[in-house]
């Protein structure tokens, strides 16, 4: 037996708690998992609030991430003893996911903990972190360099925000962050965000074109946030969208993009091959140091995870939040 959240659903309402469960309820993998920790996503908070149909079947252990200690395998890729991370690929939403102690998975989705960093390090990174890498890297793979020019960051006080600041700046980039809370300026700062910026001046409708000032932009956000980045992004810039905070909605026109060049580029961290799975946590691993974890994460219990959740999408977390499973 072990402990999990378990999201179930009756009369279409979902009802999320810890309980006992039994290994043989977990599903179908070649690699048995004991996880140590996990996070909490703004994906794992819809699907344990019910406030979006994030879960595809119940019951559900939700939990996007984790990292663990494999203890069986029928893979060649793992052994016993190995330290294994999981982003994504729909556990959490169509697989048992990381906010329980065990988890069988299939080999495919997991990849080495990486040198450099530990297992609860990893964790305080999660997804959030690794969508971070991936899109910081698009900037540099379209040629943004930090003699380019200003670097937008919206929802910037979020996971993925909070991550690419740092790693922006540890990178040498002019990062200006955009912000709902601007009491957390300093924070911001802290992180290495040169300016700071009140998210109202872009989540509004905009003109189709309109001063250019951004040679790249990280946007977390969404639907009129991300149009008006796309609108004064200056010629050849690149903006990355990555979050749909303010919406799925994208109220723009093809001014920027048929005008100034500007590219958009689109990162997914579900189903992202390996390979760049393995270079961005390869990066991460090289760019952040022991200081950047506490500062950016806070720690929780498996117990506390529901009442986080309800916390977080009412906008009420800032950086990330790790859950350790094992905790009592």
């Amino acid at each position: 037996m072990f402990k999990g959240l378990l999201i179930t659903q009756e009369d279409k309402k979902s009802t999320a708690s810890v309980v006992e469960l039994q290994e043989d309820l977990l599903p179908e993998g070649d690699v048995l998992i004991e996880v140590h920790y996990s996070t909490l996503n703004y994906k794992d908070g819809l699907a344990i609030t019910g406030k979006s149909p994030v879960v595809r079947s119940f019951p559900m252990v939700p939990g996007i991430d984790l990292v663990g200690k494999v203890l069986q395998s029928d893979s060649d890729r793992f052994s016993e003893g190995d330290f294994v991370i999981l982003n994504g690929f729909g556990v959490g939403e169509m697989h048992w996911g990381g906010l329980a102690q065990k988890a069988r998975l299939k080999s495919d989705w997991l990849i080495s903990l990486p040198k450099g960093i530990d297992a609860k390090q990893s964790m305080a990174i999660g997804t959030a972190g690794y969508t971070a890498m991936l899109s910081v890297l698009a900037l540099e793979k379209q040629g943004v360099t930090p003699d380019s020019g200003e670097i937008l960051v919206t929802g910037a006080n979020g996971g993925v925000g909070s991550f690419a600041i740092r790693l922006l700046n540890r990178l040498g980039y002019h990062v200006v962050a955009s912000t709902g809370r601007m009491e957390e300026s300093d924070y911001l700062k802290s992180l290495g965000a040169s300016d700071i910026i009140d998210r109202n001046t872009l989540s509004e409708p905009g003109k189709p074109l309109q001063k250019e000032r951004w040679a790249g932009v990280i946007d977390c956000v969404g639907s009129h946030t991300l149009a008006n980045a796309c609108a004064s992004t200056k010629y050849g810039g690149v903006v990355t969208a990555c979050g749909l905070a303010q919406g799925m909605d994208f109220p723009a026109s093809v001014a920027p993009f048929i005008l100034r060049g500007v590219k958009l580029i689109g990162i997914d961290s579900v189903m992202r091959p390996l390979a760049d799975r393995i270079e961005a946590w390869q990066r991460l691993s090289e760019l952040l140091q022991p200081e950047d974890f506490d500062s950016i994460c806070e720690e929780i219990g498996l117990e506390d995870v529901v009442e986080t959740a309800y916390k977080l999408l009412d906008g009420k977390v800032r950086g990330r939040v790790l859950v350790n499973v094992k905790a009592q």
